[in-house]
């Protein structure tokens, strides 16, 4: 199945067409269907979706200290603590400010670290590494039972490379990432999670990418080549038992609101194979600053 969405700023006639590389192949389509989606639409159905898949009955009995039921019994229950995971990043300031952490811990559960945890941090000279930063960021997250999401290893992007990262030549980068990673070519994601499930086989392993749902126009991140690379990291030797997620990270300017759906409910279909697959945002923070509040 295929699914698409897209926000149509004027009155004009479209054209829908389907493309492919190989010229033998003769392309069919059926059952097509355009449909206008208004926001009112995209509420209703975020309010069935909360009711089916946050919310259940609950049934209290209340009784003495020998276990005999109450009748008539008056009972108060306050939450303490969302058991939705709803966080925020954070960075070392809140290490000494008390006003971010008061803010901070009475609104999220989860983190990750803005830039403690990136190699430029930790090593921002060759062999000199110091991970006291990211360390006590972690210890303080453990003090206020705040879940902690690692960062990633290597930027795969080039423009984001440390200045003495960018200066080696193919044989000092592979000893240098090798130092860093253990492992290096075509299977290092897939070697990194097989690493990390050895090390903790409780943890949930996400696989993160961005422009998945923000970005219709960027065919290197399409759900569909989000899933085939779940797949390969699946289907490394010796992962078959992986407890994996999905990551979006969500670098919006404006939010196209029904293109965002359509990959969401591909990346969804995905638990029907897979019970218990789990699908977290990150960084669901607008490039636009002030756009992000009107949706």
């Amino acid at each position: 199945m295929l699914k698409g969405g897209l926000t149509a700023n004027a009155s004009s006639a479209a054209e829908l067409y389907f493309e492919s590389k190989n010229t033998s192949v003769e392309i069919w389509v059926d059952s097509v269907s355009l449909q206008p989606f208004n926001k009112k639409e995209w509420k209703s159905h975020y309010d069935q979706s909360i009711d089916k898949n946050r919310k259940s009955n609950v049934r209290i009995q209340a009784v003495d200290a020998k276990g005999n039921p109450l009748r008539n019994a008056t009972i108060s229950i306050q939450q303490k603590a969302p058991s939705f995971p709803f966080g925020c990043a954070m960075n070392k300031n809140i290490l000494t400010n008390t006003a971010y952490q008061n803010w901070f811990t009475s609104r999220f559960g989860v983190t990750t670290f803005e830039d403690e945890m990136k190699w430029y941090s930790t090593e921002p000279s060759q062999g000199q590494e110091d991970y006291s930063v990211a360390d006590a960021l972690l210890q303080f997250a453990k003090q206020q039972d705040i879940a902690v999401r690692g960062h990633n290893v290597f930027w795969d992007d080039p423009q984001y490379h440390l200045g003495w990262v960018k200066s080696l030549d193919k044989q000092q980068l592979a000893l240098a990432a090798s130092k860093r990673l253990n492992s290096l070519g075509e299977n290092a994601s897939a070697i990194l999670y097989n690493w990390a499930t050895k090390a903790d086989g409780a943890t949930t392993l996400f696989m993160n990418d961005y422009n998945t749902i923000e970005e219709s126009k960027d065919g290197a991140s399409t759900p569909a080549k989000y899933l085939q690379k779940l797949r390969d990291i699946q289907g490394f030797p010796g992962n078959n038992n992986l407890r994996m997620a999905i990551g979006l990270e969500s670098h919006f300017k404006t939010p196209n609101i029904p293109y965002i759906r359509s990959p969401i409910d591909t990346l969804a279909a995905l638990q029907t194979y897979q019970s218990g697959l789990q699908s977290w945002m990150w960084k669901a923070v607008p490039i636009k600053h002030g756009t992000w509040s009107r949706f």
